[in-house]
């Protein structure tokens, strides 16, 4: 192994306490290789010293480290930076730590305990501590020497108002605070990135310090979410993603792997390949049942609009709810404009779909509304999925003078999405680059969301368009030339507007 310290350098602070304090104060690269030592197995990385440097250049720069599975992440950041934080150059009085669960707070707790009593010199040049707990069940060592404490908690334990003598939490860091459960629904989701603005971020004050670490789980986790932030310019902080191979399949460890052979051997000891792909590459993987998947969704930026010579007309499915109780599910419109026809034929979904929870009458209202503005055309056509008291609307929307075809589901839910996948994969089927995240996200995520309106209404207008138009046995044709000779006529069909 390359040390970090020389030897020489290494019997001098283990002797003098002067000495070693006075290092390592100013480097956290330096206190990790000297207090954490007996962690330091393999030579260190690149990617480990990046983090290292991030972690002790700055006291409020907010951090998120996603890293592949044995990377040593949690042993740099939760481990041993809060130990640094409080005795290093950053003098920090009260970290609050966080991990999922209780049991997993707790055990998080008994290996930093266990650390400070197992090394003699981080427990002389630190303590005494002493150990407390809470009504909460949130557990803590406080230091008496420098006033400070660190305290372990879970996500599912309040923590409003908390403070360790007059000071509020000056670090917070969250160690995977997700897990592929959690993550699975928005509504899981949501909780937790609400969980983290709404009672983390504000338990501390101007200057206080966050720092997340966690694997890839889904694209719309809680990292992947600061991530977003961060990028458009909603959020600060550093967003730092280390696989174990880099684009180039470089291994970004060569220290503890070497070889591409012990990059094997490791991959031999995951439980499946999924979990390989997710905790190592870094990569979503989504569940055997994915009905769509995100790399088949392609995009448009700009819609040809109604004045292109292969415009067909305007399209949309409606997928109704049957009451605006808060238990009801969602009323959904998912439109589209629809170009050529048969194997030229390209729909180009439309930003926004409406998204309401509304009663019988008010959907009536809707649909005239939605028919009036969005789709002047005659031909233009609301697919409205005839089940129970759902065929009473297209009837209504008769009487108002709109059309609008009653359409019977094709099989259940499932069967009906994947009738369109074929479309989405090869491109038949475009999505506006802005606006329809959250269906998007209902296709990929189906089975798991809690909610499926938008997906279910894009499967009917989708079926039904596609339905329409194979039905057809003519093709509008475009008059291009002729010979006078022998009185020939040349047509083309419609051109590919993709």
């Amino acid at each position: 192994m390359i040390k970090i310290i020389e030897n020489n350098l290494v019997n001098r602070m283990m002797k003098d306490r002067l000495v070693r304090t006075s290092i390592t104060r100013d480097s956290f690269l330096y206190f990790f290789h000297f207090y954490y030592a007996h962690y330091v197995k393999y030579e260190t990385a690149d990617f480990q010293k990046e983090i290292i440097h991030h972690l002790e250049s700055s006291d409020t720069e907010n951090l998120y480290v996603v890293a592949f599975r044995g990377s040593g992440k949690s042993t740099m950041v939760t481990t041993a930076y809060p130990i640094w934080a409080i005795l290093g150059k950053q003098q920090k009085k009260f970290c609050l730590i966080f991990c999922q669960t209780r049991t997993q707070a707790k055990q998080h707790m008994m290996n930093i305990r266990s650390e400070l009593e197992g090394n003699d010199l981080l427990k002389r040049d630190l303590g005494p501590f002493q150990e407390q707990s809470d009504e909460w069940g949130s557990y803590s060592l406080v230091f008496n020497k420098s006033n400070a404490r660190i305290t372990v908690a879970s996500t599912e334990q309040s923590i409003r108002g908390i403070r360790h003598n007059e000071h509020r939490p000056d670090l917070i860091i969250c160690d995977d605070v997700e897990d592929v459960q959690s993550t699975k629904t928005r509504e899981g989701r949501d909780k937790t990135y609400q969980w983290l603005y709404g009672e983390v971020i504000p338990a501390g004050d101007r200057k206080t310090r966050l720092i997340a670490v966690g694997n890839l789980l889904h694209e719309d986790s809680l990292l992947m979410r600061i991530k977003d932030d961060i990028a458009n310019k909603r959020s600060k902080g550093v967003f730092k993603q280390y696989p174990l191979l880099d684009e180039d399949n470089i291994c970004l460890w060569p220290g503890k792997y070497p070889e591409m052979k012990d990059i094997e051997d490791e991959k031999m000891n995951v439980a499946s390949e999924i979990s390989w792909q997710r905790e190592y590459l870094l990569r979503i993987i989504p569940s055997d049942d994915q009905v769509i998947y995100p790399e088949w969704i392609q995009y448009y930026d700009e819609l040809p609009g109604t004045k292109h010579k292969a415009y067909r007309g305007t399209y949309a499915g409606v997928d109704l709810a049957i009451s605006s109780k808060d238990s009801a599910d969602f009323t959904a419109i998912v439109s589209a404009h629809v170009y050529g026809r048969r194997e030229k034929m390209k729909i180009y979904i439309l930003p926004n779909p409406i998204v309401k929870k509304i009663n019988f009458p008010d959907q009536v209202e809707l649909m005239k509304n939605f028919k009036n503005t969005q789709m002047p055309r005659s031909q233009d056509t609301l697919f409205v999925e005839s089940v129970a008291y759902q065929e009473a609307l297209p009837q209504m929307l008769e009487l108002h003078g709109i059309k609008a075809e009653s359409v019977r589901p094709k099989g259940d839910k499932r069967t009906r999405l994947s009738l369109t996948s074929t479309s989405i994969k090869s491109g038949v089927i475009k999505f506006p680059r802005q606006g329809c995240e959250e269906l998007i996200e209902q296709l990929v995520g189906f089975g798991v969301e809690k909610h499926d309106d938008i997906a279910d209404a894009f499967s009917l207008l989708i079926n039904s368009t596609l339905d329409k138009h194979s039905n057809e046995s003519t093709w509008l044709l475009t008059f291009i030339g002729g010979d006078d000779d022998d009185n020939t006529v040349y047509y083309s069909d419609y051109v590919d507007v993709g």
